[in-house]
C-alpha cells in the first residue's frame, strides 16, 4: 500500500490528475482506508511540493497544477467521506482582500486546505471588509484567511484584520502574500502569517490542537 501512495504522490509532482484519479480509484478498489488515500497520498504530495516551491526548486504554476491534481483525486473521495460521516476539521473563509485582484497564491492555498480536510469558503477576490463580516456572520469560521500581492493594498488587509479582531476575537486571521511577513502579521494583529499553504494548513491545525486541550 506505501508504493501506491507513493505513486498518488509522485502523480502530483507530475500535474497528472488523469493518473491520480486512476490511483485513487484503485486504491479504494483495494480497500485501502479512505483517511490513508488523503493523508498518505494527496496531502503528503502537496506537502512535499510545498516544500519544493519554499526551497526554489518549483513555481507557483507548478504548484497551481499539482494542486488541481490533487483536487482531482479530493472530488473522488469527498462524497466517500461525508458517507462515512468523517466530519471537516475546520471552516475556513478566505478571500483576496479589497483592491487586490490577484487570485493564484489564494486559490493554492484553497485547495490545499480542502485537501487537508477543512472546508472552505473561497470568497474571491477584491474583498472588501464588510464581505468578509458578512461571511463570518454566515458561516461561523475557525479561521479568517487573508491574502495580499500588492504592497498597496496591505492598508486594506490591517484594516479588515483590526476589525474583524475587534468584532469577532475568536476567529483566527491568518494572512499571507508576496509583500507580507511576521513583522507585518505582529503589527496589525494577526494570529499568525503563513509564507505559503503549507505553512498555513500547519498553523491552522496547531490552533485547533490548542483549542481542543
Amino acid at each position: 500500500m506505501d508504493q501506491l501512495m507513493q505513486e498518488i504522490q509522485r502523480a502530483i509532482w507530475n500535474h497528472d490528475s488523469k493518473k491520480v484519479k486512476e490511483l485513487v480509484e484503485k486504491a479504494l478498489a483495494d480497500k485501502v482506508d479512505i483517511m490513508q488515500i488523503v493523508n498518505d497520498g494527496l496531502v503528503e504530495g502537496m506537502k512535499q511540493i510545498g516544500e519544493k516551491f519554499k526551497d526554489g526548486d518549483v513555481f507557483v504554476p507548478e504548484v497551481l497544477v499539482s494542486a488541481r491534481a490533487m483536487m482531482a483525486g479530493m472530488a473522488i473521495l469527498k462524497p466517500l467521506l461525508f458517507q462515512a460521516g468523517i466530519k471537516e476539521k475546520g471552516l475556513l473563509v478566505i478571500g483576496s482582500v479589497k483592491d487586490d485582484l490577484h487570485d493564484i497564491g489564494k486559490n493554492i492555498v484553497s485547495m490545499m486546505f480542502e485537501g487537508a480536510g477543512y472546508k472552505v469558503v473561497d470568497l474571491g477576490v477584491d474583498i472588501p471588509t464588510d464581505s468578509f463580516l458578512k461571511a463570518i456572520e454566515e458561516y461561523n469560521p475557525n479561521f479568517i484567511g487573508l491574502a495580499a500581492l500588492l504592497t498597496t493594498t496591505m492598508v486594506n488587509m490591517k484594516e479588515t484584520t483590526k476589525i474583524i479582531k475587534t468584532k469577532y476575537p475568536n476567529v483566527k486571521v491568518i494572512i499571507g502574500g508576496a509583500p507580507i511577513n511576521q513583522r507585518f502579521a505582529d503589527e496589525i494583529g494577526a494570529d499568525a502569517y503563513a509564507s505559503d499553504a503549507a505553512v498555513a494548513i500547519d498553523k491552522a491545525n496547531a490552533f485547533l490542537t490548542s483549542l481542543s486541550r
